[in-house]
Order: C-alpha cells, then structure tokens, then sequence
C-alpha cells in the first residue's frame, strides 16, 4: 500500500483505537443473580434429574459400552495408585481397599442420583496434598486420624450445604478461562509427572532407572535381577501404551478398514486394546522380566491391620516379632476417641473450611469446564445439589475412614470427549449424554474386588502409560497450552486463532507470562509439604487476579479475545467485520482496489486483507 493511502491509515487506526468500543462489556465478568434460599437446589434438581433422568438412563449403545471400558481403566488406574500413595502418607489407615470401595459407592450413587453425570467422581492429587496436611495436624494436636478427619467432615457436610443453600456457587463462574485452565493445567501435570517420574516423589516409568527404588529393594538378594533390564522393559511398555493407544485412536480418521463401523470401534476401544495387548508382551514374551505390577491387596478388609486389641500399632512394621496380626481396624470411626482432647470438634471446624474451599473449588472448576458452553450439554447443570451431595458423599466417607472424593478434572474431559462428536475443525457438535457409562465403569471397580489376583497381572508401567494418555489427550483443547507452543513457532505461521489474527503478539505472550505466573504458585504451594495445606487459597487467588489485576495491563477486547466463550467471542468478531466492512465501502473505488492488493476481490477476503 502507499504510503498516503486513507483507507490504511483508518485500518490502522481502527486497530489500535476502535476494537475497545466495539462491544461496551467486552472482557468484564458478572456474577450471577443469586437465587432465594434454597430455591437453586430445587431449581437444579427440575432442570436436570426430573427432566433427563430417564433418558439417560436408557441410551444403551456401542459407544456406551466402549467408554464404559475406557471409563474403568482412566478410573481404576487412579483408584489403586491414589491408593498405594495414601496408604504410605496415612500410615495405612487409608489404602488401596478404602479407595476401592470410596470411589465404587460414590460413583454409582452419583451417576443414578446426580445432577451432572458428565462429571466423574473420585481421587485427586489436590485432595491428597491436603489430606497430608491433615495427618501432620493430627500428629501434632496427638488425635488418630481418621477421627479428626470424621469431624472435619461433619463441618465439610455443613459447610456444603450452607454455600448451595445460599447459591453461593455462582462464585464459581466467576472463574474464566484463565482460572480454568491454570488448573485444568495443574491436573494435567500430575497426570504427566506421575507417568514420566514425578521430581518430588518415586512414581512415574524414568523412575525405574533409580537403582534405589522400592520395585528393586523386593529383589536385592536375587543375583538374576538387572534393575536396568527391568527400567529398558518399563520404557517400552509404558510409552509404548501411550503410542498404541494415539495410533488407534487415529484409525477414525484415516481410510483403513472396510467401513466407519470397525475404525470407530478400533477408535472406541483404543485404551482396552492398548492395555491388553501390552500386557500379553510383558506376560508371553517377557515373563522372566521382574516388571511391577499393580500393588492389590488380597482380600477385603481395612487396610489397617492392628498389633493388639488397642489397634494403635500397624503390623507387621510395628510389631515384626508377630507372626500374624491381631486383627483389623473397625469399619466406622469411633467419633469420641479423642486423647481426652474433648476441643478437637471445635477445632476441627478450622481446616474445614479449607477442606470446603477446596472442594468447592475442584468440583466447582472441573463442572465449569464441562458445562463450558463450547461442550453443547443440553440437560443443564447442578451446581447447589451436586455441591449437597458431594458434602454428603464425603460426610459418609469421612464416618467410615474413606478418602475425600470430588469432581476429577481429566478423567471428565474424557468421558465427555468420549462421548462427543465433533465437527471437521474439532469442535464438539454433540454429546450423547449417559448416565451408563459411569454406572458401569464404577460398578466394575466395585466388583474388581472379587478378581483381585486378575489385576495383579497389569504392570504398573502399563498403567504409567494410560496416565501418560489421559494427561496428553486433554493438551490439545486448552488455549493456555496452545500459547506456551506459539514461544516456540515462527510468527508468521502462527495457528489461525481468533486472538493472532487481531492481538499483539506481545500482549499474547505477556497474558501467557501472566498465566504461567500464577499456575507456578499454585504448583509450588501445591507440592511444598509445609504449606501445602492453604493450596485450595492459592488457587481462590486466581480469580481476583483475573477480575482486578488483569484489566490494568489489557483491553476489555483483548481479555475477551483470550479469555471469552465462543459466544462473545463469536459476537466481537462480528462486531469487528462489520465494522471493517463499513470502512472498506466508505473508501472510493481506487481505494478500494488498492486495499485488494492484487485488483478487486470478494468483500469477506478484502475485509480480512483489511
């Protein structure tokens, strides 16, 4: 263009002054009008169990049987090495059994009485951070664990229901995008760092390479065993696994097979065959190999096995002069078994309410993800009930010595994705909403418990992989991720995304900074043990940080931009072409022409050229 050309100039102006008044709110965030009391509960119970019950309850398919499989294993996998974790943080008064049976009772209750089945229920790395933090708090004030944690959640329970009582879940969708992600983020790099090797503990398939890990201590004395050889194997299977399970899932869009009938089979069932098939190779081809497997107790019961009638001691660690122990603890947690200390009740309500927040706040996100209106859920959401029943569920847990259980953010992306399908450019067109799959999938980690020695044979490398899956599976569909790769592409090949074809790019980088700043917090707290237990506050603070601290360093345009839904989104760019468009027709034909670069051209390529 030359250099006196009007119609640039107005571009360019247009640009750099007009975008902010194109839309007058664009960016800002509102809550909710609050409903009167008690009024959201029922409201939710109407819009969502009253009205679609049924017909989620009846859509039975192919693809309910296919996520079904997937569901059992993106669950079970978490279950048993949540599991195995808890029972090395709590002394094993909560283990792999006490997961099992949580996550069992709590999924198949919620999907036949819950408000979001979308959602799925269970063990989260935040959760047992703050269960740690719990246990050294009862170590300290000399109270068992698992009566003060029985008492904090009786106030968890209260607390629950006071909060939807009052609709305080609209606080909620005060979380954008940018809180969203950062801990969608957050999970998801659990997920990776528990596959890979986790750097602040011994999990994960590179670990194998430590010749001190606790897999080998089980074969010191035996001169056969190559730790490196079993490290080698671990490898392969677990990222192997991963890889498997990419290539059939790319089978659905490619032209193998005779028909869409058996690639969306070979699609449905990736991570079943994926498992299966790996782990034939380790038991067929490598059974010599002293790979680990998956740590399953033998029979049912608490994991806790007492030294004497007292049940303070664990056997055998505290008692190895026993040849058998004495019994196990009791089922139900004996409230008054206090040390005399009859303040705990009270005290207990002061961790409560972090429990509270962060049980508000990782159910409350990871619904918010999945209710995202780019998802297209159509049977409605359940905030205050499902934060009723979640309290409720965790009341019950906390009465019988269970771990805590909320809303799991990966696996719902999963299960919703599963179910989902999408368009060309991948965006979701529809979601075949079930209640099914997770009654099913939860009710087969229940009767997991009669076929324990089955499970025994999947090696934990297997499982790394399915971690490694479902934490990369969910990279693709967050903005924050798609930012950090745009540090590492040349910018004139930039993926085509709403906010390159207008933004800055260094306002683009600097929002990312910004995100990445606050996701490096809530890491941080979330794994240093000492403070670990205010982490459901840190990740609070992403919310005002969104609301106040934001808007001073970018526009309401740009916020919307990298931050909106897809309909204000979509609403902006409308906005912005048509007012491009009246710019381009203002200017005279020369001008015109001029702007087309190479002649005329048809109006909606002259305004992006604009």
């Amino acid at each position: 263009m030359s250099k006196d050309n009007s119609i640039d100039d107005a571009t360019l102006a247009m640009d750099t002054t007009q975008n902010d008044k194109l839309m007058e709110d664009a960016g800002k965030v509102h809550m909710d009008e609050g409903e009167s009391w008690g009024t959201g509960i029922i409201k939710d119970i109407k819009r969502t169990v009253g009205t679609h019950w049924w017909t989620e309850m009846t859509n039975l398919n192919q693809k309910t049987v296919a996520v079904t499989l997937l569901m059992f294993i993106s669950v079970m996998a978490p279950t048993l090495s949540f599991g195995a974790v808890y029972g090395k943080e709590t002394d094993n008064r909560i283990g792999a059994i006490e997961t099992i049976l949580a996550t069992t009772w709590v999924g198949v209750m919620y999907s036949l009485i819950g408000g979001m089945p979308m959602c799925i229920i269970g063990s989260t790395g935040p959760v047992l951070a703050f269960t740690k933090a719990v246990v050294r708090i009862a170590e300290n004030i000399d109270v068992p664990f698992v009566t003060f944690q029985a008492w904090i959640s009786c106030w968890l329970l209260f607390y629950c229901c006071t909060a939807a009582f009052f609709d305080l879940t609209r606080v909620v969708r005060l979380a954008t995008r940018f809180t969203d992600e950062i801990f969608a983020f957050l999970i998801v790099s659990i997920f990776v760092f528990d596959a890979v090797g986790d750097p602040f503990s011994d999990v994960g398939i590179l670990r194998y390479f430590d010749p001190n890990h606790p897999s080998h201590e089980d074969y010191a004395e035996d001169e056969n065993y190559n730790y490196m050889e079993v490290a080698l194997l671990s490898t392969i299977l677990g990222f192997g696994t991963t890889a498997l399970i990419f290539v059939f899932r790319n089978f659905k869009s490619t032209p193998f097979f005779c028909n869409d009938g058996v690639r969306s089979s070979i699609y449905d069932f990736a991570v079943t065959l994926s498992v299966l098939i790996m782990t034939a190779i380790n038991e067929f081809l490598f059974n010599d190999v002293d790979t680990e497997q998956l740590n399953v107790p033998n029979t049912f019961e608490p994991s806790f096995q007492c030294c004497d009638s007292s049940c303070t001691t664990f056997f055998p660690d505290e008692c190895p002069e026993q040849s058998e122990a004495y019994g196990s603890r009791d089922w139900f947690v004996d409230f008054s078994d206090l040390n005399g200390k009859g303040w705990v009740p009270i005290v207990a309500a002061g961790p409560a309410i972090l429990a509270f927040l962060l049980v508000f706040l990782d159910s409350g996100i990871t619904w918010h993800l999945v209710n995202h209106p780019n998802n297209n859920l159509q049977h409605g959401e359940a905030y205050n009930y499902d934060l009723c029943l979640v309290g409720m569920f965790n009341f019950v847990n906390g009465c019988f010595g269970l771990p805590w259980l909320v809303a799991t953010t990966v696996p719902c992306i999963i299960h919703l994705n599963s179910l989902a399908e999408k368009d060309s450019d991948g965006r979701i067109v529809s979601v075949q909403e079930t209640r099914l799959t997770m009654f099913f999938s939860h009710m087969m980690v229940g009767l997991s418990l009669l076929v324990l020695e089955v499970l025994q044979l999947l090696p934990m490398p297997v499982l790394y992989g399915v971690f490694l899956f479902m934490g990369l599976s969910a990279l693709p569909a967050m903005q924050f991720w798609n930012r950090i790769l745009l540090w590492f592409q040349q910018p004139s090949k930039y993926p085509d995304f709403v906010f390159t074809r207008y933004m800055d790019k260094k306002k683009i980088h600097m929002y990312t900074i910004m995100q990445l700043f606050f996701f490096g917090l809530v890491f941080f707290v979330q794994n240093y043990s000492t403070i670990s237990i205010v982490f459901p506050l840190m990740t609070l603070l992403c919310i005002p940080a969104r609301l106040y601290l934001a808007p001073r360093f970018f526009e309401g345009w740009e916020l919307c931009l990298l931050d909106g839904d897809d309909t204000e989104i979509d609403e902006w760019v409308k906005r912005k072409r048509s007012s491009m468009r009246s710019l381009f027709f203002s200017g005279t034909e020369s001008e015109r022409e001029d702007l087309s670069e190479n002649g005329p051209m048809d109006e909606d390529n002259a305004i992006e050229e604009a």
